[in-house]
């Protein structure tokens, strides 16, 4: 952390000298807030929903085997609640062990997705720099206090919903 300050303390020094302009972007903002943000998001959250009400279903039929189970528990022989519990468990296992795999590769798509954002957004991003001759472009992230007018956030927003970006989920 150390290093960071004093590396940019010295930035902002030789930046200074020179009169270049130092300016601020908020990604993740813009990861929220763009048409393709949104519409990433949208499908991220459709899919989430549609696998949550899938294993909600196979959660309530798991619940009722083993309410059954447990219901049936003195009638069946003791080998047979035992088979039966040894195999409501493999389902459970199982159940978990396919629920973990969505949740995984749900994350894995989400990473994916915002990377061909970011790789959209990085020539968009280099352009508008060039074209109003910005030396140095930092995440918003690491700026304790700044001016809201080198905030050009809003700005790349807007040039990626003019471009009207799209990407096949």
């Amino acid at each position: 952390m150390k290093k960071k300050c004093i590396l940019l303390i010295l930035l902002c020094f030789f930046v200074s000298n020179s009169k270049a302009e130092i300016v601020y972007i908020d990604i993740n903002f813009i990861l929220k807030n763009s048409n393709i943000g949104k519409s990433l998001n949208n499908y991220m959250d459709k899919i989430q929903n549609e696998n949550f009400e899938k294993y909600k279903k196979i959660e309530n039929k798991l619940i009722e085997k083993e309410k059954s189970l447990l219901a049936q528990q003195n009638i069946l022989d003791n080998n047979e609640f035992q088979k039966r519990l040894k195999m409501l468990s493999s389902e459970i296992q199982k159940f978990r062990s396919d629920k973990k795999t969505s949740i995984e590769k749900l994350n894995n798509l989400r990473i994916k997705k915002t990377k061909e954002i970011l790789s959209i957004l990085n020539p968009i991003l280099t352009d508008y720099v060039d074209k109003n001759s910005f030396s140095i472009v930092m995440p918003k992230k690491n700026i304790i206090v700044g001016k809201k007018n080198l905030d050009i956030t809003s700005q790349i927003i807007n040039l990626i919903n003019e471009n009207n970006i799209e990407i096949k989920f």
